[in-house]
C-alpha cells in the first residue's frame, strides 16, 4: 500500500513537472500560427532584388516566449536563423509586460486580469518579474544580451554609432560565407514598466531600450490607449515622459496610443515618432488602426508608419499586406512607410520572417517599384534611426 502511494506520487509529481515544461509551446502554439497557404511562386527578380536590400521590421514580440532566441523553432515567427534566412539587417524586439484578460480592439480596463502574470510563471521566469512590470522588461533585455553574448552573429543597437558600424559591417561581408550578421533594437510595448516613476526611464535605458511605446492594450497612467475605456489624451505624466524620454534620446511610438494621446504627443514632441505596427484605415477599417489623416500628420511631422502582417491589414496574404503598402505609400508617401510585422505578438500571419521574399514578390505584382520597395523593406528604417538614435 505505503509502495503503491509513492509510485503514485512520483508518477503525479512527473506528469506536473511534464506539463509545466509542455505548458509554454502549447500556449504559443496556439497564440503565434502560420496559416498554411498554397504556395507563392517567387520570380527570378523578387529573389535577386531580396538578396540586395538591408531589411528592417520596427516591431516583434519574440522576447516574450520562452525558447532560445539562437536556435531556429517549429514555434512562433522570429529566430536568428529565421532572420539571417530572410535576409534581416535589424530587428526590433518589443518587451511585453502586461496584457488584459479578453483583449479586444475596442474597449478594455486596466483592472482586468493580466495575462501576462501566469504566463511569467508557467515559463519559469525569475520570481522577481511576477509581480513587477518593471522587471519583466528587465528580464527581457537579459534575455537578448544573453543571446548576444553567445553569438557573433547577434549585435545589439544602442546608438547611431552601433547601427553604422553593423551597416557597414553588413556591406563588406557581402560575399562572405559566414552566417548574416543581424542586429536588434529594444523597445516596450507599453511604458507601463515605468510603473508610475519618472525614474525608471534612466533604468531601462540602461538596460539598452532605446524605443518607449507609450501605450497597449488599455489606458495607463500616461494616458489614454487606442484601446482603452476612457478615449482620452496623455496625463501631466505622460507629457513628462515624452518630453525626458525623447531628451535622454528615446524614440516615441505612438501604435496602441489613442488618438487624442497622438494628438498630445505631436504637440509637444520634438522628435518625429513612429507607429511601428499597424494597418491602414483605408484597407481596413478596423478599431485597431490610426485614421487616415492622423497617420498624414505623423508623416508630416517627419514619422514613419510600420504596416503589419496580421488582422490589422485585413487580408493577411502577401498580397493583401502589399496592398496596404502601396494604400500607405500613396497616403503618406513612401518615405514615411516602413515593415512593422507584430510578429510573435500573439498574430496569426501567412509567412515568417525566414520567408519575406513572398512580401518583395507582392509588392512587385502591386507594381511597386525597386525602389519603393527597397525603401519600405528596410531603408526608411535604417535611416530614420541613423538620425534619431543618439
Amino acid at each position: 500500500m505505503k509502495k503503491g502511494l509513492i509510485h503514485g506520487t512520483l508518477t503525479l509529481l512527473v506528469l506536473i513537472i511534464i506539463g509545466i515544461l509542455a505548458a509554454p509551446s502549447i500556449l504559443e502554439d496556439q497564440q503565434n500560427k502560420v496559416l498554411t497557404e498554397d504556395e507563392w511562386p517567387i520570380s527570378e527578380q523578387a529573389r535577386k532584388l531580396h538578396g540586395q536590400m538591408r531589411i528592417a521590421d520596427l516591431h516583434a514580440d519574440t522576447l516574450l516566449w520562452q525558447r532560445s532566441f539562437l536556435e531556429q523553432s517549429t514555434r512562433g515567427h522570429v529566430d536568428l536563423l529565421r532572420l539571417q534566412k530572410g535576409q534581416v539587417t535589424l530587428q526590433v524586439l518589443a518587451a511585453v509586460t502586461k496584457s488584459p484578460s479578453g483583449q479586444n480592439y475596442e474597449a478594455n480596463s486596466p483592472d482586468a486580469f493580466d495575462n501576462i502574470t501566469p504566463l511569467t510563471i508557467v515559463q519559469l521566469w525569475p520570481p522577481r518579474t511576477w509581480t513587477s512590470l518593471l522587471e519583466r522588461a528587465l528580464y527581457q533585455s537579459e534575455k537578448l544580451h544573453n543571446a548576444a553574448s553567445a553569438s557573433t552573429a547577434l549585435t545589439i543597437i544602442r546608438n547611431a554609432d552601433d547601427l553604422n558600424a553593423h551597416l557597414v559591417g553588413v556591406s563588406t561581408n557581402t560575399n562572405d560565407t559566414s552566417p548574416a550578421q543581424v542586429a536588434t533594437l529594444l523597445a516596450t510595448e507599453g511604458a507601463h514598466p515605468l510603473q508610475g516613476d519618472l525614474d525608471n526611464l534612466q533604468i531601462l535605458w540602461q538596460a539598452g531600450f532605446r524605443m518607449l511605446g507609450l501605450h497597449h492594450f488599455f489606458d495607463n497612467r500616461l494616458g489614454g490607449s487606442l484601446h482603452g475605456e476612457s478615449r482620452q489624451g496623455l496625463t501631466e505624466f505622460g507629457k513628462s515622459v515624452v518630453i525626458r524620454a525623447q531628451q535622454m534620446g528615446f524614440i516615441i511610438d505612438v501604435a496602441h496610443s489613442s488618438p487624442a494621446s497622438v494628438d498630445d504627443v505631436l504637440e509637444i514632441s520634438t522628435a518625429p515618432v513612429v507607429v511601428s505596427h499597424t494597418g491602414i484605415q483605408g484597407t481596413c477599417a478596423s478599431p485597431r488602426n490610426l485614421a487616415d489623416e492622423q497617420m498624414q500628420r505623423i508623416a508630416a511631422a517627419g514619422g514613419l508608419i510600420g504596416v503589419g502582417y496580421w488582422d490589422a491589414v485585413c487580408d493577411i496574404s502577401p498580397r493583401g499586406v502589399a496592398r496596404s503598402i502601396a494604400y500607405a505609400i500613396d497616403l503618406v508617401g513612401v518615405e514615411h512607410v516602413a515593415l512593422g510585422s507584430d510578429y510573435d505578438g500573439a498574430t496569426t500571419v501567412t509567412f515568417d520572417t525566414s520567408q519575406l521574399v513572398v512580401l518583395t514578390q507582392a509588392m512587385l505584382d502591386e507594381d511597386l517599384s525597386a525602389a519603393e520597395i527597397s525603401a519600405v523593406m528596410g531603408e526608411n528604417q535604417l535611416r530614420f534611426l541613423s538620425e534619431q538614435l543618439p
